[in-house]
């Protein structure tokens, strides 16, 4: 992409924040955005928070974002629910992420759901709940997966994601997940229709080179990589699809587009 694109889509950890911390420069760049008159929207995997709170989070640090302009898996996983005439899942899931399932109309039900979801579920895993999702796989439930992504960079290094234990109740259950988050193009496509933008004229920054890039060039949009986060330089030569551009932080945004 050389021409300023139309509108931008941001994921949240790895490229705006790294643990705790706002990556350097990235506040002033989402500002600059905004002072440009470029619309964004944050797109994240994260299945711990709602968007209530992924906004807060990122406002605290100094970002310009409010709920609206943040896309999470549960966002998508709600649509795909109502979308089938259902009205209630099993959630495996840490934090308040339920709460954006339960705004948009699906309530939790352990007993007998149609749809297992799955997202991150940290040092909550355990074997009855895995065992409780495996049964209602194995009885007909389908399985949404909010992501499933096999890491993720935390405060205090990399940590397993929900994708290890996907596969796990995939392998077990002997069906295959539909996937909420990235890399899926439906996902994408969600953010790209509450923009109003056709999709070669959005440019996506991600530190993943399958969730983030080749998600959003599957969706038709221009995928650029960031050295923050999960950033791992020998990823690149064991994905099938490489970024349009690599680029050192969200920071660099401004100067390239300028």
């Amino acid at each position: 992409m050389t021409a300023r694109p139309e509108a931008v889509l941001l994921d949240i950890d790895g490229v705006l924040v790294v643990g705790d911390q706002p990556v350097p420069g990235a506040v002033r760049a989402v500002h600059w955005l905004r002072e440009q008159g470029i619309p964004f929207r944050c797109v994240s995997n994260a299945t711990r928070r709602s968007r209530s709170a992924i906004a807060a989070r990122l406002a605290g640090f100094g970002f310009p974002v409010e709920p609206s302009l943040v896309f999470t898996p549960a966002t998508a996983a709600v649509r795909r629910i109502r979308a089938d005439g259902a009205d209630s899942c099993l959630l495996l899931a840490t934090g308040d992420v339920h709460l954006d399932l339960l705004a948009g109309g699906c309530r939790l039900d352990d007993r007998d759901p149609p749809f297992v979801v799955v997202g991150d579920a940290g040092d909550a895993w355990t074997y009855g709940s895995l065992n409780r999702a495996f049964r209602l796989l194995t009885g007909g439930a389908r399985l949404l997966a909010l992501e499933r992504d096999r890491y993720w960079r935390d405060r205090d290094g990399l940590s397993l994601g929900a994708g290890p234990f996907v596969a796990a109740l995939e392998f077990a259950a002997g069906c295959t997940a539909e996937v909420m988050g990235k890399p899926s193009p439906a996902f994408f496509r969600l953010a790209l229709d509450d923009l109003g933008c056709a999709a070669p004229s959005v440019l996506m920054l991600g530190d993943d080179p399958v969730a983030d890039i080749q998600g959003a060039r599957s969706a038709g949009c221009t995928g650029w990589l960031v050295r923050t986060g999960k950033f791992r330089i020998e990823d690149l030569g064991t994905v099938p699809v490489r970024p349009d551009r690599v680029i050192g932080s969200v920071a660099d945004l401004p100067a390239l587009l300028e």
